[in-house]
């Protein structure tokens, strides 16, 4: 699982600087979404939204998460966000 967990993270760190709301980035947060949902539980796109933004208001998710790549929890919140709002309409 972790190895897993953490190809997601290298494959989103390394389009951390494109648009998240572009095809690319949306796929791939896809894969986030899909991995927290086998692995922990059942997130709804709002609660995905939620946890995004915890990535960045809470230094210790920020921390861990850009280690992978500066940046990179800030671009998963970004990303996370319009997940949420597109799956939702």
């Amino acid at each position: 699982m972790a190895a897993e967990m953490n190809g997601i993270y290298r494959e989103l760190a390394a389009i951390r600087h494109t648009d998240p709301r572009a095809q690319g980035a949306q796929t791939a947060i896809r894969k986030w979404f899909d991995f927290l949902n086998l692995h922990f539980g059942n997130y709804t796109p709002e609660a995905f939204k939620g946890l995004g933004q915890m990535y960045i208001e809470d230094s210790r998710f920020t921390k861990n998460i850009d280690q992978f790549g500066e940046g990179l929890a800030t671009f998963m919140a970004a990303a996370m966000a319009e997940f949420a709002n597109q799956t939702e309409e």
